[in-house]
């Protein structure tokens, strides 16, 4: 394995679009790490601790758009359309501060209150917690918030939305030691992250969780042949996790209990009927984001998600073997351990 080192620089980073037409930052061979370190915060790394929500708006006008930064492309030897690259967060490290902050005329409330609303964290040494209002004490659970290779096509797709492709998933789950799915849809893959998320609930219902950047993270990434996947799919110690998306949380739900169905029954060597019993039996699902961002500049608006969570604990071994040998087709069967585990 090569661990190669993407820093975050204006050669490196865009601001909320996945761009067909950037160099790759780096070309890797199955199996290699990347480390992010220093990632930026938005609006080219212009928005600082402390910054009132005026300045911030300054900024929103310089920068029209999406803010998020995205680093990339990483490109995969040899990653081909109908291929799948597993993208297993390794080690993330949050640097000292993050905020949230909602906009009027935004989130699931976007009517409810007059005025825009901003509070900024400070972490702990450990960066494992934070204190807000009240005394109230938040254990940190960091993740990333955007994954994505390039969906198929010659224009920038904005790092709003999410679909086949991943982008912005919102996912919580998606912490150390998770790992991330997605089908290829251009010759390389072009993975672009970004989007660092110190904390947040389901829903992400005021729009924006605790945002912060990463001191140090890293992601391996393996190329898997022969996966009959379509859509993300999320995968942590415990949990088989799938997505759905749509402009609504019904059609949302549906398309995440479809997308279930369809890959756990072949998976796992069930029936559809089986799936489906099994999903309303055992799986959880949730609201993964709820926005309505009608009041803002942004051009595009995040699709309401939902994500199914199906514990694996329910499974006799010969099942999850099935399900595991389906996912990563020529390995041993196991998840490989992890270099390092820290947050």
């Amino acid at each position: 394995m090569t661990i190669h080192t993407v820093e975050s620089t204006h050669g490196t980073v865009r601001s909320g679009v996945l761009d067909p037409m950037a160099a790759s930052v780096v070309k890797i061979e199955p199996g290699d790490e990347v480390s992010y370190p220093n990632t930026w915060t938005n609006w080219q790394n212009e928005m600082k601790y402390g910054m009132s929500f005026a300045e911030r708006g300054r900024l929103r006008q310089q920068y029209p758009g999406c803010p998020y930064p995205l680093i990339g492309p990483v490109e995969m030897a040899g990653a081909e359309p109908g291929d799948v690259i597993e993208c297993r967060l390794t080690r993330l490290r949050l640097h000292e501060w993050g905020c949230n902050v909602f906009p009027r005329g935004a989130g699931a409330l976007p009517r409810d209150f007059e005025e825009p609303y901003t509070y900024y964290f400070l972490f702990d040494e450990t960066r494992t917690r934070a204190d807000y209002v009240h005394g109230i004490t938040l254990a940190l659970a960091p993740f990333l918030g955007i994954i994505a290779v390039e969906p198929s096509g010659d224009s920038p797709v904005s790092a709003l939305p999410a679909g086949a492709y991943g982008g912005n998933l919102a996912l919580r789950e998606l912490t150390v030691g998770s790992s991330l799915f997605l089908p290829v849809a251009k010759p390389g893959g072009r993975i672009w992250v970004g989007d660092v998320h110190a904390l947040q609930g389901d829903g992400i219902v005021d729009q924006t969780a605790i945002k912060s950047t990463a001191e140090d993270m890293r992601i391996c990434y393996e190329l898997r042949r022969g996966v009959g996947l379509t859509r993300p799919l999320a995968e942590t110690d415990t949990h088989w996790i799938g997505l759905g998306f749509a402009g609504n949380l019904d059609d949302a739900l549906v398309d995440c209990l479809r997308g279930m169905i369809s890959w756990f029954s072949t998976a796992a060597g069930i029936t559809k009927a089986e799936a489906y019993a099994l999903c309303s039996i055992s799986a959880s699902f949730r609201i993964t984001q709820y926005a309505d961002q009608t009041g803002v500049e942004y051009p595009d608006m995040p699709p309401k998600g939902v994500h199914a969570l199906l514990p694996k604990d329910i499974f006799p071994a010969d099942v999850r073997g099935r399900v595991d040998r389906w996912l990563r087709p020529g390995d041993s069967g196991r998840r490989l351990g992890l270099e390092s585990t820290d947050v």
